[in-house]
């Protein structure tokens, strides 16, 4: 089986982030990747299980559908970290690519503080509705686990996302180039490097 460029990158992925928050982020990032990893595979072997259950014995899995909830969960506010981390997130750019370097990296620092913000508030109002949730009793049927377990996911994705845009505004802050994350230049497929 042969990597890509990407899996290249994300196995010897190492932070240029200074003193302790280094080894944090580069601990984080293979996380967020085994995660994503298993994540995707239980779901798929689950999936798999669960059709050859329905064809072989002629009925569902009666938990499956609530493990790819779950891992659905998972998989998602896990990877918006992940995606944060690699500068993957969506770009609408047509006002920002009009302004010079110097201009494009203030913007980029407003952007990530901004959308910093926005995932930190997030985290908040999550925690929040863990807190109903977990008050409210409730289980999913068929595997009896509390609702509120399937959910951890979310605050904890918004809060490592939220972080990495508080890197990448830091980044930029103390760089000359503009950075889309912390070791992602400002660029497009053709220009954009990883350092």
């Amino acid at each position: 089986m042969e990597m890509n460029e990407d899996d290249i990158a994300e196995k010897n992925y190492r932070s240029t982030l200074p003193g302790p928050l280094g080894p944090i982020d580069t601990w984080i990032s293979r996380a967020e990747a085994v995660i994503l990893a298993m994540g995707v595979i239980l779901m798929a072997t689950n999936t798999i299980a669960n059709v050859l259950s329905r064809f072989i014995l002629g009925e569902s899995l009666h938990f499956s559908e609530e493990v790819n909830r779950i891992l659905i969960v998972m998989i998602t506010f896990a990877g918006i970290g992940y995606a944060a981390r690699h500068g993957r997130h969506i770009r609408m750019s047509a006002i920002y690519d009009a302004v010079p370097t110097g201009g494009r990296r203030w913007m980029m620092i407003i952007i990530c503080l901004f959308t910093a913000l926005v995932m930190f508030v997030l985290c908040y109002y999550s925690i929040g509705y863990i807190a109903t949730l977990y008050g409210r009793g409730r289980v999913l049927p068929s595997l009896s686990i509390p609702v509120w377990i399937m959910y951890v996911w979310v605050p904890i994705g918004f809060a490592i996302t939220g972080i990495q845009y508080l890197l990448t505004a830091i980044k930029n802050m103390t760089s000359r180039d503009v950075y889309l994350s912390t070791h992602v230049v400002d660029g497009y497929k053709d220009t954009e490097t990883e350092v």
